[in-house]
């Protein structure tokens, strides 16, 4: 896993940009900190940031190929799962590998199938091959989004890397945030649109796209999308199918020459691929290393709310003990959260989500010590519609994304002057709707299937980039892969075809994943109902966000007090709005993090 920077010209010799390629891919250090590597051409420059996982001898990158007046070249990002399979395809039509890398694998693909080689890849990837000889740069990405590329055209340049430091590194393109990044983060925020990188004029290749660039065309494709039918596997069968599919993703995903851990938090999705992953340690010999998270007096201060209904920490042994792994708990206090609060806004280059992603990142840091790779359950609840939103009436006939209608609105805290300029509720409707317009109906279904088609094509393809963007930068600031096994294409291909009632069966949300596991977890883990990841309710740590927030609000120089209505403000820090103190933390979390973005990046809002 690794960070990949660069840029093409067609106009200007790139031969000599050196001190600006290194910029560029020293502002992503953090993502590959074994090794660097630099290309140059007259028309492209390509960098590379190394992070070890496969074949350390042979995967240096960017990889250069030159045969028969072909030169190409190729910085990447990510894990092909299925490469072996591709290497021995690819060698019985002749082609010959130096190495036993992925990355290599990659490159030959291209050789073969040019702009096609993605149809034929399973696995997380954001890569750019340049190819000398047709003067052209070619992006893709991975189907779900796991691995992040963002863009940005100026002039007769494309500028391309794996996070928005490397682009903002470049000077051609500057910190500037028009009326739609704006609205981006104050109505959608920490959420995005698909494709929008928020600075002006700055993109994100889409999952599942592929985008071609020659001096005077570009060729946007959209190699995988979902495509709804009729499912006609019985209960049993499409329970043995999940079954199928996840053995063999997760063992495809165990391949690393490098120490490899599991997340586990003692719910169904991460105790799920923990046994999966340990049946194979124990097969081969091996104890698999289990980690989770917890927080000081966690016990005293819980309280359970729509996502949260319970402690994992007492799961979280139980698993631990059935499955024979070694496990690591990482406990937290107000203090280390604070602390770090705005590492997640640095590795981010957005505003977020505040202790989620500190207590992530913190978690993270931890298990670097021990491993490189790890397991995760992430995007479980999005691919089988396992969240409460899935069956509650009042958000299947909401007029907007269930999760902005849950947590209110960030735009309402708007002075009238910025909400007159951003139109929050405005910008949020026009992207609901491309988001239904989007979705691939189903002849025939009925209304409230069609709904709850719906809503999973919003979290497939809305919410959980999200997710994926919060695990890929809260792991890669600190160097460290993670895998997320329930985002393999091919399973997500499957569900989304199978009714909400077979998802559900035996009454209990995810109930045909409950059922894919059995024989692998106790009865009581897999029929433990759903309880998020876990969250901060100390005290001390609100108090500490609300008079940080405050001695913003108090500073005429602050970015942000332009922005807000500083009575709405005041009045949700003294509790007197109806918030809850959970709600009331995040909005505050969110509004530290927009001032503070704002200030250190240097934002011009244009």
């Amino acid at each position: 896993m690794c960070g990949i920077a660069g840029w093409v010209n067609w106009s200007e010799d790139l031969s000599r940009q050196q001190s600006i390629l290194r910029d560029m891919t020293g502002a992503i250090e953090h993502r590959g900190p074994d090794a660097d590597g630099f290309w140059f051409s007259p028309r492209a420059a390509f960098g590379h940031r190394r992070l070890i996982v496969i074949d350390p001898e042979g995967g240096l990158q960017p990889m250069l190929h030159e045969q028969d007046e072909r030169s190409l070249a190729l910085t990447y990002n990510g894990e092909i799962y299925n490469f072996i399979e591709l290497k021995k395809e690819l060698e019985e039509r002749g082609h010959t590998f130096r190495t036993h890398s992925d990355t290599e694998v990659l490159l030959h693909s291209y050789m073969e199938w040019e702009e096609e080689c993605v149809d034929h890849l399973n696995g997380i990837f954001a890569f750019a091959i340049w190819d000398e000889k047709k003067q052209k740069l070619f992006l893709g990405r991975d189907h779900l989004g796991v691995k992040p590329l963002f863009y940005a055209q100026r002039g007769s340049s494309v500028i391309f890397g794996s996070e928005l430091k490397v682009l903002l590194a470049h000077p051609a393109i500057e910190p500037e945030v028009d009326r739609e990044g704006m609205a981006e983060v104050f109505s959608l925020g920490p959420m995005r649109t698909p494709g929008v990188g928020v600075f002006k004029d700055v993109k994100e290749v889409r999952a599942g796209h592929s985008i071609t660039f020659t001096n005077n065309k570009t060729n946007v494709r959209q190699y995988w999308k979902l495509q709804s039918k009729e499912h006609t596997d019985t209960v049993e069968t499409t329970a043995e199918k999940i079954q199928s599919l996840l053995e063999d993703t997760v063992k495809r995903q165990l391949i690393s020459d490098l120490p490899l851990v599991s997340m586990l938090s003692g719910g169904l999705d991460s105790s799920g691929l923990t046994a999966l992953a340990g049946k194979d340690f124990k097969e081969a010999g091996k104890i698999l290393h289990t980690y989770s998270i917890d927080f000081a007096n966690s016990a005293e201060h819980f309280q359970t709310d729509l996502l949260h209904l319970g402690l994992d920490e007492p799961w979280v042994k139980r698993v631990s003990e059935h499955v024979g792994t070694e496990h690591h708990s990482t406990v937290l206090g107000a203090n280390d959260l604070l602390e770090n609060f705005l590492k997640p806004l640095y590795a981010r280059d957005l505003p977020g989500l505040g202790e989620m992603e500190t207590s992530l990142y913190l978690l993270f840091r931890e298990m670097k010590k021990d491993a490189t790779v790890a397991l995760s359950g992430e995007s479980a609840d999005e691919v089988f519609s396992g969240y409460p939103w899935f069956h509650q009436e009042e958000f299947l006939n909401g007029s907007t994304f269930p999760w902005r209608q849950s947590r209110g609105n960030f735009g309402n805290i708007l002075s009238e002057e910025a909400r007159a300029s951003i139109r929050p509720d405005e910008y949020a409707d026009r992207r609901y709707q491309e988001a239904l317009a989007e979705v691939p109906l189903l002849a025939g279904e009925s209304e409230l299937g069609a709904k709850q088609r719906q809503m999973s094509y919003q979290f497939i393809t809305r919410f959980l980039p999200f997710m994926l963007d919060r695990k890929d930068r809260m792991s890669m600031a600190v160097g460290f892969e993670v895998r997320v096994p329930f985002c393999d294409y091919r399973l997500v291909e499957y569900l989304w075809n199978v009714p909400w009632e077979v998802k559900s069966v035996d009454n209990i949300e995810k109930g045909i994943l409950r059922r894919a596991l059995k024989g692998y977890l106790p009865d009581e883990v897999r029929n433990r109902r759903k309880s998020a990841y876990p969250t901060a309710q100390d005290p001390v740590y609100f108090g500490a966000i609300k008079n940080w927030l405050m001695d913003i609000v108090d500073d005429s120089n602050s970015p942000l007090r332009p922005l807000i209505d500083e009575n709405k403000i005041r009045a949700v820090a003294a509790g007197k709005t109806g918030m809850s103190d959970g709600q009331a933390t995040k909005l505050m979390e969110y509004l530290i993090h927009v001032n503070t973005w704002l200030k250190d990046y240097h934002i011009k809002l244009v």
